[in-house]
């Protein structure tokens, strides 16, 4: 049964992009449950299968079957987002193919990658598998972020974005739940769980490819790399968001695993916590954002991160580690504003390329931090976490940038100020 909250989404958007979208026949045409903000939920979804399966069981098989330490699995991270640094080539394989195709197309590799990881239990093969994987994730979010500030309605897209991001934290209950729940109880292996997972998001892609319409985007895309001086907070803001990532997706579990000892079925039970969270609270703080501003959000974002990762650096209770562990995973709903902001002051026809070379903005960090914090790692972990925290207290003065009223031509903070004092002398 289709909950009450998804149909009115359903509803809501397409009465909002029949207004603001006269132009485009394929968008405001979208009825029933066919339309381009389920489309979004349904790929997410999928994606969260594969990806919430491969993050939840990757470390403990990288140190069981692989026999990786920190040092090697700096590496591995760094391999890892290799291809988020080259996700600007989307704009590129754009001329050949559409969005959507690329959408899909990156979310069937997903699939792929996860499916044969289990089968290449050595250095090189996980390397290997690691990168295919990458690969389709990292071109599957650039497709999807440009899908969405593309077609969901600028006064809408928090809420709806948070919307997407419960239904992503679904798949990942439902990934996480079921590893916690049977992992044992199934004697499972890695191979199996891999290969389950990884099958099942290529189904979903197919599914999705010949259900849903092809819609078309409202604005045509510019099919060439430009860096605006414009949006050069948005680019700071994403270069510091993608170093941020970092202490949380390498470290901070990596600590829970080698630190405090935490087996696979532990692991996946505060992951599952974290999906229980992203359900009951995404949206919300959706709502946050379209209400309070992006301003206001991503301060509350970063002064938060300061307090986790200063306490991640000296906490020795297995408990309190695990609390903060999902608190820190509870930020990441806030980076929907970091999103929004850019949708309120971008060109249309710049969203596009402008999601490929903000991955690559993102992944300038997340390439080099893995692999050179691993080493950091081996002489004083808690080093990584205080360092991680001077990066956050550099994104909060960044946040005080926004302006509380972002759009084209008020991108900062002092041209608002501008504007109110041109205002109060006339």
């Amino acid at each position: 049964m289709t909950p009450d909250w998804l149909k009115a989404d359903c509803r809501h958007i397409g009465l909002l992009i029949r207004h603001d979208m006269r132009s485009e026949p394929n968008l405001s045409a979208a009825t029933g449950w066919r339309t381009p903000a389920v489309m979004l939920m349904v790929m997410a979804f999928a994606m969260q299968i594969a990806f919430a399966t491969w993050w939840a069981l990757i470390k403990n098989f990288a140190v069981e079957d692989v026999g990786f330490t920190g040092r090697e699995v700096g590496f591995q991270e760094s391999i890892r987002e290799i291809p988020g640094f080259l996700a600007f080539l989307a704009i590129y394989i754009l001329m050949l193919m559409r969005e959507r195709t690329l959408a899909l197309g990156a979310l069937a590799v997903l699939g792929i990658g996860v499916a044969v990881t289990g089968w290449f239990p050595f250095a090189t093969g996980l390397y290997l598998t690691t990168f295919i994987m990458s690969v389709g994730f990292h071109y599957y979010e650039t497709m999807a972020q440009s899908l969405a500030l593309q077609w969901l309605p600028k006064a809408e897209a928090p809420r709806i974005m948070g919307r997407i991001l419960a239904v992503a934290a679904a798949a990942q209950l439902l990934a996480f739940g079921l590893i916690a729940i049977l992992w044992k109880t199934l004697h499972l292996d890695f191979a199996t769980v891999f290969f389950a997972a990884g099958t099942l998001t290529l189904a979903i892609a197919v599914f999705v490819w010949i259900t849903f319409p092809h819609f078309h985007e409202a604005t045509p895309q510019l099919k060439k790399l430009v860096l605006r001086r414009r949006y050069w907070l948005y680019y700071a803001l994403t270069f510091m968001g993608g170093a941020r990532r970092q202490i949380f997706t390498v470290f901070a579990s990596l600590m829970m695993v080698q630190k405090f000892g935490y087996e696979v079925h532990q692991i996946a039970l505060l992951f599952l916590i974290n999906c229980l969270f992203n359900i009951a609270f995404a949206a919300r703080i959706g709502g946050f954002i379209a209400r309070f501003g992006e301003r206001r959000a991503l301060t509350v974002e970063y002064v938060g991160l300061i307090a986790v990762f200063g306490t991640y650096a000296f906490v020795e209770n297995a408990w309190l580690a695990a609390a903060l562990y999902v608190i820190d995973h509870g930020f990441f709903a806030f980076s929907i504003s970091m999103k929004t902001y850019f949708q309120k002051i971008a060109d249309p026809a710049d969203i596009a390329q402008t999601a490929g070379v903000s991955s690559t903005i993102n992944h300038l960090a997340a390439v080099g931090i893995p692999a050179a914090f691993g080493l950091i790692w081996l002489v004083s972990p808690a080093a990584v976490f205080l360092i991680g925290a001077g990066m956050a207290c550099v994104s909060l003065v960044l946040a005080r940038l926004v302006p509380r009223q972002p759009e084209a031509g008020n991108e900062l903070i002092w041209h608002e100020r501008a504007r109110i004092d041109a205002a109060a002398a006339q």
